[in-house]
């Protein structure tokens, strides 16, 4: 239960910097957000997959990833300037960041990966709960979803020569996205330069 009402909290935050932004006529870097908590079949899996003794305590310590949110943006940039508008909440605590942008993972999978953890205040007390927020561009997202799809078809199992035309997918998938950065970038210089 902690868990949905985590989510619900970090969606109400992200929602408000989204809605702050648009009534201010500001730019507002991001495109679209979701949320999903796991299932219990999903974290049982897991927990079986890393080793993870099944009780609760344990559940807690070692899986990041029950209650997840995914932030699209349209640039690079607009990642790491939404990963700083989040942590910077005064009740949103830091737990772990991984920058697969900066240092893609050996399969290409780009994007910033945040654990974050925030109280959610019950009618009887206060629990912190972890929220994985994963950030990243819409290209990013496009071969994520295609890649995880591709996994599941083959129960984790892809085949060599597929794995690699994925890995060649995300590169491109990186190239695109470091050209539409810098046609942002000549868009924001070239307005600077406007009377």
């Amino acid at each position: 239960m902690a868990y949905k009402f985590g989510l619900d909290e970090m969606m109400t935050k992200i929602n408000i910097l989204r809605e702050e932004l648009t009534l201010a006529d500001r730019y507002c870097p991001i495109e679209h957000v979701s949320s999903r908590l796991k299932s219990l079949e999903n974290i049982r899996e897991k927990a079986l997959r890393i080793d993870c003794p099944p009780t609760l305590e344990a559940v807690r310590d070692g899986i990041f990833d029950i209650a997840g949110i995914r932030i699209v943006c349209s640039f690079i940039s607009d990642a790491y300037t939404v990963m700083e508008m989040v942590t910077g909440q005064p009740d949103v605590e830091l737990v772990r960041a991984r920058d697969y942008i900066a240092e893609p993972k050996s399969n290409g999978y780009r994007s910033l990966n945040l654990v974050v953890r925030i109280p959610v205040h019950l009618s009887d007390r206060v629990e912190l709960v972890l929220v994985e927020v994963q950030i990243r561009t819409v290209a990013m997202d496009f071969w994520a979803s295609l890649e995880h799809k591709i996994h599941y078809r083959y129960h984790r199992a892809v085949p060599p020569r597929l794995a690699g035309d994925l890995l060649d997918a995300a590169e491109m998938a990186g190239r695109l996205d470091e050209h539409m950065e810098r046609l942002h970038a000549e868009v924001l210089a070239r307005e600077g330069d406007a009377p």
